[in-house]
């Protein structure tokens, strides 16, 4: 691989390790559930998807990188589909003191 192709796969890949570390913090940091669900779902989907692009020119093949780019969408529809199901739980169980 060209130095370009590596730089360019190791500051994705650092940037998704970032936002990782952000939703971490966001669920450490904020008050209740309803806005932890939120940091948490929106910095590790933008983390995943650029530790999966940063990943993608490593793959080997067109299946290896789709098969990276399905795991990725998979953890979409899982992500928000736990993420409605808990704030709607959460939401239904009201505020805590």
């Amino acid at each position: 691989m060209s130095f370009v192709v590596d730089l360019a796969s190791a500051i994705a890949i650092a940037a998704g390790a970032f936002f990782f570390f952000a939703g971490t913090l966001g669920i450490l940091r904020f008050p209740d559930s309803l806005t932890r669900l939120h940091a948490l779902t929106k910095a590790d989907n933008l983390g995943l998807g650029l530790v999966v692009l940063g990943l993608l020119p490593h793959a080997g093949g067109w299946f290896p990188a789709a098969k990276l780019v399905a795991v990725w969408l998979l953890a979409q529809l899982a992500g928000a589909t736990v993420t409605q199901l808990v704030g709607r739980a959460a939401r239904a169980a009201g505020p805590r003191a």
